[in-house]
């Protein structure tokens, strides 16, 4: 049995944030198991994941077996990624698709494994948010403990002037109704046969559902797709993803809730995508030390560029 107490450098953070950094390679199932549970205690009491630490609070971490890497696990290659916004607080970054933002679940490493390589003196690197690894576009990343707990806060919060706003760039397959402008859905996660994590849309009544609302305006038409603004005001797992799916416009090149067949014809076609066209286009959110409102942009990547070109594409 471990005690620790939170310092300085802890306060405010979430209790599974903070087991997550202090069980270095435990998987992330088996600390939320430990959580509910009740086999984790801060101050002598049970606490829940969502539970923010104050300073000098003791938790209390049961021992927990972390299973051996293999001598030839691939050690993390130092990278920096194209750099949108950049001051003593916080980082933004323009991440490419195919990158996972952290290791896990059969990825030895992504983005904040890399940047710390990269910078062996920082002090302080934290993901505030996360992106599939498919999506492309706009990642924040912390520099010092305030403007994590601070920004992940806005992200929460969702409502008020300080809130941090996202809009993704999706191309959907076939024409999107004009008059479809709002999309209130709640969403559903499970685990499905195959082991893999999964997203459906759900009912209101439904326990286990979470209302979930994307806001959808379309850019530009291009017969056989649409390219599409979307602004999420919740932030749920896959939501873009299953919201444009369920109503019957996957995205182009998705490769779990996607149509698979127009897909593999795209890919193997003279334009050759072969990715999932998301792009986190757009964040509007307030600067954790200054107040000021900020806006990141990061341009579509070439590859979608030339995908919305105002010609269809070839089989």
């Amino acid at each position: 049995m471990k005690f620790v107490q939170v310092d300085e450098g802890s306060a405010g953070q979430r209790l599974d944030n903070f087991l997550l950094r202090e069980l270095k390679g435990v998987p992330k199932t088996h600390v939320y198991r430990v959580i509910r549970a009740g086999e984790v205690r801060v101050n002598k009491g049970r606490a829940q994941a969502d539970t923010r630490l104050a300073l000098g609070d003791e938790v209390r971490i049961p021992p927990v077996r972390v299973a051996a890497k293999p001598d030839d696990a691939p050690a993390a290659p130092p990278r920096e990624f194209p750099v949108v916004f950049e001051d003593e607080h916080l980082l933004v970054i323009d991440k490419p698709a195919g990158v996972a933002v952290h290791g896990g679940s059969g990825v030895s490493f992504g983005v904040i494994e890399q940047l710390r390589r990269a910078r062996p003196t920082a002090n302080f690197l934290e993901l505030i948010h996360r992106l599939d690894k498919e999506t492309s576009g706009l990642l924040m990343i912390a520099k010092r403990r305030s403007a994590l707990t601070n920004l992940q806060d806005q992200l929460r919060d969702r409502q008020g002037p300080k809130v941090v706003g996202k809009t993704y760039a999706a191309l959907v397959w076939g024409d999107w109704p004009e008059k479809l402008k709002v999309i209130d859905v709640p969403l559903v996660k499970f685990v499905g046969g195959d082991g893999e994590r999964w997203v459906r849309p759900g009912k209101a009544d439904e326990e286990d559902a979470k209302r979930s609302i994307s806001l959808v305006k379309v850019v530009q038409r291009l017969g056989w797709a649409t390219l599409l603004d979307v602004t999420i005001k919740t932030g749920r797992t896959h939501q873009i993803r299953v919201h444009l799916q369920q109503a019957g416009h996957p995205i182009v090149g998705d490769p779990k809730y996607g149509d698979f067949e127009r897909n593999r014809e795209l890919a193997r076609g003279p334009r050759k995508f072969d990715r999932m066209f998301l792009h986190a286009r757009e964040l509007r959110f307030t600067h954790p030390a200054t107040g000021a409102e900020l806006t990141a942009q990061a341009p579509l990547p070439e590859d979608c560029a030339k995908l919305c070109a105002p010609t269809p594409p070839a089989s």
